[in-house]
Order: C-alpha cells, then sequence, then structure tokens
C-alpha cells in the first residue's frame, strides 16, 4: 500500500507545523504544507495529495472556494479546520463538499482519527472492483470509475457524495439510521452534528433527482433515517 501523501494549509506557522510533526510522528505519510491558497494549489497541482487539511481563513483566497476548487480537479478528500462554532455554518460546509472538520483548538488525537478515518475510505476508493457497479433504470453507479451517470451524462458529485449514494444503492430498500449513514460512510464514530447526513442527502438529490422536493430514488423515512429505492432496469 502506498504512504499516503496530506497537504496541510494554514496561515498559522505555529499550527501548521505542529500538524505536520504530530502527523509525521504519528504514522509514515508523506506530508507538504502551505502557508497560504497559491502555494496550496501550487503544490496541489505538481504533488496531488489524497488528503488535504485545509485552514478556512487563509489570507488570499476563501476557503470554501479553494476546497471546491481541488475537488473539482481530482475529487480529493478534505478536512477542513475553522475556529466558528456556528453549527449552521459547520453544516454548510458540508454542503460546499467538505468531507470532515474539525473546530480549533482541537485535540491531536481526534485530529489522528479522522485523518486515519477519511484516509480509510481513500484506500477503500483505491481497491473497490467493477462488480459492484450498479443500475437503476436511467441511473448508472460505476464504482471503478466513481462515476455517476442519468441518461448517459456524467453527475458531478464530491468524493463524499458518491460513497453516500453508493452505500444507499448498493443495499435498495434498506433503511438507514443517520448514526448507521455516518459509520458507515465516514468509518468512525461521528461526534458532531447528524445533520450533515441531510445535508449531503440534499446535495445529492439536487444532482439525481427529477424534482428533489419530491424525491423517488433516495427516501426519507419520517422519524428514522432514509433508503434508495429506484426500478432496475431490465
Amino acid at each position: 500500500m502506498a504512504i499516503a501523501k496530506i497537504l496541510v494549509v494554514d496561515d498559522d506557522p505555529a499550527i501548521r507545523n505542529l500538524i505536520v510533526r504530530f502527523l509525521s510522528h504519528e504514522k509514515d505519510y508523506q506530508i507538504e504544507s502551505a502557508q497560504n491558497g497559491r502555494m496550496a494549489l501550487e503544490t496541489f497541482d505538481s504533488w496531488n495529495p489524497d488528503l488535504v487539511i485545509l485552514d478556512l481563513n487563509l489570507p488570499d483566497v476563501n476557503g470554501k472556494t479553494l476546497c471546491k476548487e481541488m475537488q473539482d480537479r481530482t475529487g480529493v478528500f478534505v478536512l477542513i479546520l475553522t475556529s466558528s462554532n456556528d453549527t449552521s455554518q459547520k453544516i454548510n460546509l458540508f454542503g460546499q463538499g467538505a468531507d470532515d472538520y474539525l473546530t480549533k483548538p482541537f485535540d491531536l488525537q481526534e485530529l489522528k482519527c479522522r485523518v486515519e478515518a477519511l484516509l480509510r475510505r481513500f484506500r477503500d476508493k483505491v481497491t473497490q472492483i467493477t462488480s459492484d457497479n450498479l443500475v437503476f433504470g436511467n441511473l448508472a453507479i460505476c464504482l471503478d470509475r466513481r462515476e455517476v451517470k442519468i441518461n448517459d451524462s456524467a453527475i458531478q458529485l464530491t468524493a463524499l457524495e458518491f460513497d453516500l449514494l453508493h452505500c444507499l444503492a448498493k443495499h435498495p430498500g434498506k433503511v438507514w439510521r443517520r448514526e448507521q449513514l455516518i459509520q458507515a460512510v465516514w468509518k468512525y464514530d461521528y461526534v458532531g452534528d447528524q445533520r450533515v447526513v441531510d445535508v449531503h442527502i440534499g446535495q445529492i438529490r439536487k444532482k439525481i433527482e427529477v424534482d428533489s422536493s419530491h424525491p423517488s430514488m433516495i427516501q426519507t423515512v419520517r422519524g428514522v433515517g432514509y433508503k434508495f429505492e429506484a426500478a432496475a432496469d431490465n
């Protein structure tokens, strides 16, 4: 298994260097760092990291914008660092494509757990096989390419959106509680607001449903969670 490559982006040298030193000691990761958005993009393009740990408040670019730009290029996993305790803003981060977030100041052991969880998802992404490709009517989910198509037109999903959709679609009719989806997709016991699931489901619905306000594929089960329902293509 190749050594994971992690890009740490933070304009505070104390935090940036602390993360780099800590993760370097914990695992044999390859780590690069950047102090602003311009340097981050240059390193990102030349180095192609597996995971980006990204400060939301950079001096030269909005962290949300940078997160989206990176994910549009490679579908990279992004862990956001934020100093805000505003729950609605944190939830909004997931709508912008973040895979996870930590609030400053954070515990280094929690950082370690979240990094390992995201990298487990990366390893799963690399080792997935074509036999799990799924087709439901005009919706096709190609696992080896991590590609979703509707009527043969590609639908752009973030890495986390793809994982969540595939998890649901792989078990049509199964009702999932939010905590079960978090464990299955995020791959650890997520301690934050479980509404992150609702945010991602909403984003997926906008992209694959004919009418996202009346979804036919990803259905809400009141008081429980969600299930995937779609007629199989004969």
